[in-house]
Order: structure tokens, then sequence, then C-alpha cells
């Protein structure tokens, strides 16, 4: 049977090893810079729309602007660091690369995600990826009406809005 000085023991080590284990949460504040790469569609019929991608990631970025402190990395240096690296877009399926592009360009975080149209609702789904470990340190997801537009978009606010 454990003595209470032998518990104490225990308990102190116990908590030393923990707080030495803790890692310090990562500041994604003032000045940050985040790339947001344009959404997929999950969808399991093709929409037809094959811009929606774009158009939602637009107003991700937009968003981002919005909220101030953050330096947002514009599409068109993706595209160049993508070239560089001498990679077609089908090499963006493989999020591994999209961190490595993020590097290149100097973004700290990033934000990934898609839609999908099932029947009349829309999902939208964001994750908040660390480009140095790639843990995704926060994810956001909203569902809306597939027949509003306008729906869709404010989705893609709110969700980013909820990521910050």
């Amino acid at each position: 049977m454990l003595s209470n000085r032998s518990f104490f023991r225990i308990f102190v080590v116990l908590i030393a090893f923990v707080v030495g284990c803790a890692t310090k949460p990562v500041s994604y504040k003032e000045g940050t810079t985040i790339a947001a790469w344009d959404l997929e569609d999950l969808s399991p019929i093709e929409s037809g729309r094959p811009d929606l991608g774009e158009l939602l990631s637009a107003k991700v970025i937009e968003t981002l602007k919005e909220t101030g402190g953050y330096t947002v990395v514009e599409r068109e240096r993706l595209l160049l660091a993508l070239e560089e690296l001498g990679l077609g877009t089908t090499s963006l399926v493989d999020e591994t690369t999209r961190l490595r592009i993020g590097r290149i360009v100097g973004a700290r975080l990033m934000v990934f995600g898609g839609y999908q149209v099932i029947m009349d609702k829309m999902r939208l789904d964001l994750r908040l990826v660390e480009v140095e470990t790639g843990s995704i340190l926060k994810a956001a997801q909203k569902t809306t009406s597939a027949a509003d537009l306008s729906a869709w978009l404010r989705a893609a606010r709110e969700a980013t809005v909820e990521l910050f």
C-alpha cells in the first residue's frame, strides 16, 4: 500500500511529466502568413460547376483579409511555386505537396477544404493546418441549401471566421 508521501511523489512526477510534454500553443495572430487552396468538390455526382472551389476559396481569402493582421498568399504565387517545382495541378491532390509549396512561399498556416453537394444540401469543410508540422489546428464545418449560392458564400465566410 502506498503511503501519502509516496503518492505525493508520484503525483508530482506525473504533473512534471505532463507539463514537460505540453507544447506551446501555436499562435496565428498578427502578421501570420496564410495560404488558402481552392476547395475540392467532393460530391458523389459532378456538379457541372468546375469553378465553385475557386469561388469559395476566394471568399475564404476575402474573409481572412477583412479580419486583418494576416498576410494572405495569393493564388498566383502558389501556382508559380507549383510551376517552379515542375509539378502539374494533378499533384495538388497530395496534401504533402501543398504543404511543401506552402513552405516555399513562406506560409506558416494553410487552409484546405472541400465541399459536397448531396441532394438539396451542401456541406463545406475547412481545415487550418500548420505548414511546418502538417498538424490540423482547427476544423470547421457548415451545411446549407445546395440551391442558394449566396448561402454557400455565407457558409465559407462563417467557417473561415470559426477557424480564426
